[in-house]
């Protein structure tokens, strides 16, 4: 038990890190799992490398509870609804329907057929591809959106459209929903905090179906670690958070491109090369 504990602590550090990264945690997870593998049920870890992003989702609500919470207090008493809040709720939830119809659609396709290392990798170098052209095209250009409470809902709903993108593993939600903010005109620290509203009704949706399609049956050493995990993200995203939102204050999403770029290669060669 000892040894699965520690390879849940390094999943989790792996979550934490890569979940709000635009470097894709689902796919790095599946790439961890291949050389430290959990000895879990293949059902059980289907289920834990989505839920596990809770605890990295329950880290946005602590750093952004005053965004999130649309009740106030009145100067003379009584509660109040924070209409910019309200409103960039309501974004979010058009945000959402895109990629909620294709996760319900396709996401017993998408387990059975692309979460394998070449599809992860092909994403990886794709998407690092599109960071790469998205920031030089972006260059010396002044963003439309420079506030997160100025993003329309046809703003909304175009980066929801470009969210739809990360049901393939290896692409990542965040860095799908970053370049479509980007190509939209969106700044990137309004891109960035939109992404993170998004992620929390987002990621409680597709956690409740993983656990719903598990069926809530957890064994004691399952439970340990499910919590283990999630308890480990949640620390570890705390910490990458506030270190994202500083560095995109100052830096593009380029050296973000080049990373992926290069996992894609080292994947690719592992598996076609060194692992015959």
């Amino acid at each position: 038990m000892l040894i699965e504990l520690l390879k849940v602590i390094f999943l989790g550090i792996v979550e934490g890190v890569t979940e709000w990264l635009p470097v894709s945690s689902t796919g790095h997870m599946l790439l961890v799992d291949e050389f430290l593998r959990l000895d879990a049920s293949d059902a059980f870890k289907e289920m834990f490398f989505v839920v596990i992003q809770l605890g990295a989702i329950l880290a946005v609500v602590v750093l952004f509870w005053k965004q999130l919470w649309p009740l106030g207090r009145k100067a003379e008493g009584g509660i109040t609804l924070k209409r910019e809040t309200v409103s960039l709720w309501f974004k979010v939830a058009a945000a959402c329907i895109p990629g909620a119809l294709a996760a319900l659609l396709l996401d017993d396709y998408i387990d059975d057929h692309l979460s394998t290392p070449t599809v992860i990798a092909g994403a990886l170098i794709l998407y690092g591809v599109g960071f790469l052209a998205v920031e030089r095209w972006n260059r010396g250009r002044q963003p439309r959106v420079s506030r997160v409470e100025e993003i329309s809902y046809a703003d909304a709903v175009g980066i929801g459209l470009f969210q739809v993108l990360s049901i393939i593993p290896g692409t990542s939600r965040s860095g799908a929903c970053i370049i479509g903010a980007l190509i939209l005109g969106v700044a990137r620290p309004a891109a960035a905090s939109f992404t993170f509203h998004l992620a929390v009704p987002v990621m409680f949706g597709l956690s409740f179906l993983k656990l719903l399609k598990f069926g809530l049956a957890f064994s004691a050493p399952e439970l340990v670690i499910l919590l283990a995990g999630m308890a480990v993200a949640f620390a570890v995203s705390m910490l990458v958070i506030r270190f994202l939102m500083n560095y995109i204050k100052k830096h593009g999403f380029e050296a973000f491109g080049w990373y992926r770029i290069v996992l894609g290669i080292v994947i690719l060669v592992y598996y076609f090369v060194l692992a015959k």
